[in-house]
């Protein structure tokens, strides 16, 4: 019999504390019209506070969220011949496919990403710059709906990013159409995880994703009931982030806490998965535009915070940091 028993290095350890460290945040008047502001307040606590949030009410159907789940798990259990057929490797830059575990490493110079990954993002045949072209998809004989489900999922957190970005708008008292011109063919990604549990003695050298930022603007996460993500908080400690049933975690990335100039905080995570079970999630990246310019905004600029950053493209920023984690991109 397997001991999936555990024995954590303390700088693995997170803090076992009420979920309401991270706030849940009710978007059903942001998403009907009928109170945005206050839904905006809340947002801008989350984000000046904590860089995460639960949101509930959020319109996904259940169904859809479970079918894509079960879809998750039938293709991680495919034999790993059929899935290497589908290597990330083979769709160069355009970044869609499996990757196997270790062969993505977030934190490169200290952890080894014990996952694997499949990715899709929009469809988008013949372009040629880097994160768009055409998706990798199973034998449909093998996995019979995962394409149709999968590709759904993507559409409807595709909708649901944009109303969280108009929201993250308001939060700041902008136009809540700002990010639009920003977005009008962003990069996105559609992420399926799996993470095998881990035994004995374990330690940052190998965890099941390693500390790190997201790269762009914003994350919706879905989370299985195993657990296992960690948050790190302003006082440098960890935080867990356990799931909340009908739910799902929403966090922003590098460019949002640029445009902000560091009033938002893209927070340090990670996934340690020492449950004993089989852990899934389903993270969707909306960034911007590949040529979108984010630098910081007037209002986020005063003589007590002046500009900490400079601008930077989207999609330059993205790869430079998509190339420090995939072998075959040190090429490109």
């Amino acid at each position: 019999m397997t001991d999936f028993t555990a024995q954590l290095d303390d700088r693995l350890r997170a803090h076992r504390v009420s979920f309401d460290r991270i706030p849940v945040v009710d978007i059903a008047t942001l998403l009907d019209g009928t109170d945005k502001s206050s839904v905006a307040r809340d947002i801008n606590w989350a984000l000046t506070n904590v860089g995460f949030m639960y949101v509930k009410n959020h319109g996904v159907a259940p169904h859809l969220i479970g079918d894509t789940f079960a879809q998750a798990k039938a293709f991680f259990a495919l034999p790993e011949a059929d899935k290497m057929a589908l290597h990330v490797s083979t769709s160069g830059t355009t970044l869609r496919g499996y990757i196997e575990p270790f062969g993505e490493n977030t934190d490169p110079t200290k952890t080894k990403d014990l996952k694997e990954v499949f990715d899709l993002g929009p469809e988008t045949p013949g372009d040629l710059t880097p994160f768009f072209g055409a998706n990798l998809w199973p034998d449909p004989n093998q996995v019979p709906g995962f394409r149709e489900t999968v590709y759904a999922y993507h559409e409807a957190m595709r909708t649901l990013s944009t109303r969280m970005l108009e929201g993250i708008a308001l939060s700041l008292e902008l136009d809540e159409d700002f990010f639009a011109p920003l977005t009008t063919n962003p990069i996105c990604i559609q992420r399926l995880l799996h993470y095998p549990p881990q035994a004995g003695p374990v330690d940052e050298s190998i965890i099941g994703i390693g500390a790190h930022t997201d790269y762009g603007n914003l994350t919706i996460l879905a989370q299985d009931d195993v657990g296992g993500l960690q948050v790190m908080n302003r006082e440098g400690g960890w935080v867990e982030a356990p799931p909340i049933p009908g739910t799902f975690v929403i966090n922003i990335g590098d460019l949002v806490q640029r445009l902000t100039n560091d009033l938002y905080l893209a927070n340090l995570h990670r996934v340690v998965n020492t449950s004993g079970r089989e852990r899934y999630s389903i993270p969707f990246f909306i960034d911007a535009d590949y040529d979108a310019e984010f630098g910081p905004l007037p209002n986020c600029v005063t003589s007590e915070n002046p500009a900490r950053y400079h601008a930077v493209t989207c999609g330059a920023h993205k790869f430079g940091r998509f190339r420090d984690s995939y072998p075959h991109l040190a090429r490109c």
